[in-house]
């Protein structure tokens, strides 16, 4: 964790990575959240294939770099998706030249909805934040052993937690409340689904979690 001279810390190379691909799931999600299709008979935000692993990957980072890190991470991660909707919002107000085609169907796709948006950075942080301190109590309180129950654990109370932040406040009392429910459902089969599918990324590094918290 020290470089040569002993004296400056040197993240490890899956801390950097595991960081990395968090932020990018975090972005990749609010960008297809706006979308809503129906899969298996079932209406679903289309954010939510990609959502669930930064519950895991949130992890790693705690993990590796410790819980201070993490929870930075987490609200730095926030103020970008708020940073990238805004910016979204000015490039689809720059007129497009006539030659290129496409900009009615630009704004159309990519210009942010702000309720979705909103609701989204709330449930991503409020949630991020519990899953944070669950995994820390386990860590702390429970046991060091048994990565995958930490995990586990962790995402169990924070995944509920963000579909009725996301679902209620992106759609409620603007769509039916059964499209809602059918969010809701999707989503946590899928979120719990992908939870025990991303499992393993907790054991890509020797357990290393950072003692002064």
């Amino acid at each position: 964790m020290f470089s040569v001279e002993g004296r400056m810390p040197v993240v490890p190379a899956v801390g950097v990575t595991a960081v990395a691909a968090y932020v990018a799931a975090q972005m990749l999600s609010d960008v297809t959240s706006v979308k809503i299709g129906v899969v298996w008979g079932l209406a679903v935000d289309m954010g939510t294939f990609i959502y669930p692993l930064t519950f895991t990957l949130r992890d790693v980072v705690h993990k590796v770099l410790g819980k201070r890190n993490a929870q930075v991470l987490i609200v730095v991660c926030g103020v970008i998706n708020l940073l990238m909707a805004a910016y979204l919002v000015w490039v689809a107000s720059v007129p497009g030249d006539p030659s290129w085609g496409l900009d009615r169907a630009f704004r159309d796709v990519l210009t942010p909805i702000w309720r979705i948006v909103i609701a989204s950075i709330v449930a991503e942080v409020f949630s991020e934040l519990v899953d944070t301190e669950v995994y820390h109590w386990f860590v702390r309180r429970i046991t060091s052993r048994w990565q995958w129950l930490r995990v586990l654990t962790s995402n169990s109370v924070s995944v509920p937690v963000d579909n009725v932040i996301f679902a209620v406040g992106a759609f409620g009392w603007k769509l039916p409340w059964g499209v809602i429910w059918d969010i809701f459902l999707f989503n946590l089969m899928l979120k719990y689904g992908m939870t025990l599918l991303s499992l393993p990324l907790i054991y890509v590094v020797r357990d290393r979690y950072d003692q002064g918290g």
